[in-house]
């Protein structure tokens, strides 16, 4: 049983039918209706030491990762974040350790103009729990809205924050001066990106268990059998110098952690959705398209099959 298998056994089933309830389980975000034309946008995440980054990392660098991991889920929803909650559980206190903490997590809020205004503190083994509040900035992306014909298209570059984790593991306990542990401590939240293309996007996700596995709960949620063209993956230099071809798109494809979006969007759009990302300075590159059917398969330029050699991340599994 994985992540989803459990949530939909035992969780889901606790959502009572609600008139107010816009989006409930199953995306990046709930939605739901405060007033007529107001709508309330929820989101929560949690990072865990040895499961989301390694015992030892940066302070401020945990601090700032789990604010950024929620403003992510917000850009993919086309949301706006205002306020923050935040658990925060410590194996002791070490103020040198919650001054670089609080650090990091006031450089993440700052930049989205959110505010920290309650939560909690316990003890036991170090876990952070933020949850974002915030409202929708015109129509909310989701990920149900695809539709046969609407190319996939990501922001960024792909697979960095998996090399960079890499990277970080092997010259542990130092943390190296790289700019793919960079990409891996310090994601970037696309929050402009998403509110500006929230009405040229039919469907999107944020990429945190790996393209594969994230454009599959697109194509799961919209009904949909997602292509994607291996050859076309937005693979970036320092990458590219890091590992060889086939490691590079082992990342791009399965790695996760690059926080960026998977945007389904639908032809006569592109154009448009590319220049909104130029005028960003975000590139969005196109690297597949979503036809009729179901799940998720992978070629080269020649029309070749591609099978990746992993699928992305669960937990439980």
């Amino acid at each position: 049983m994985d992540e989803f298998e459990l949530i939909a056994r035992y969780f889901a089933p606790l959502q009572l039918a609600d008139p107010d309830l816009i989006l409930g389980t199953g995306d990046d975000a709930a939605v739901f209706a405060l007033a007529p034309g107001a709508q309330l946008v929820v989101a929560v995440d949690t990072v865990v030491e040895g499961v989301h980054f390694p015992a030892g990392t940066p302070a401020a660098a945990i601090g700032y990762r789990v604010a950024a991991v929620n403003l992510s889920d917000f850009a993919a929803m086309g949301a706006v974040p205002r306020y923050a909650t935040l658990a925060l559980t410590l194996p002791q206190v070490d103020a040198a350790w919650l001054a670089g903490f609080a650090a990091g997590l006031g450089r993440a809020l700052a930049v989205a103009d959110v505010s920290l205004i309650g939560g909690d503190t316990t003890r036991g083994p170090l876990t952070a729990t933020v949850q974002m509040m915030g409202v929708a900035a015109g129509p909310l992306l989701t990920r149900r809205g695809a539709h046969a014909g609407d190319v996939i298209a990501v922001s960024g570059t792909l697979g960095d924050a998996c090399a960079g984790l890499a990277v970080l593991q092997a010259a542990w306990p130092a943390v190296p001066a790289h700019p793919l542990v960079e990409r891996f401590l310090w994601p970037v939240p696309r929050l402009a990106l998403g509110q500006a293309l929230n009405r040229l996007a039919s469907a999107a996700i944020d990429i945190s268990d790996g393209l594969l596995a994230d454009v599959g709960h697109l194509a799961q949620a919209s009904a949909c059998r997602a292509v994607i063209e291996v050859d076309q993956l937005p693979l970036s230099a320092a990458l590219l110098a890091h590992c060889a071809g086939n490691e590079a798109r082992r990342c791009a494809l399965s790695g996760g952690d690059d926080y960026e979006l998977a945007l389904c969007i639908p032809a006569p759009n592109v154009a448009a959705a590319r220049a909104v990302a130029e005028q960003l300075a975000v590139p969005i590159s196109v690297i597949g398209q979503m036809h009729a059917g179901h799940g998720v398969s992978c070629r080269r330029r020649d029309g070749r099959v591609y099978a990746p050699p992993a699928r992305g991340y669960r937990h439980f599994t």
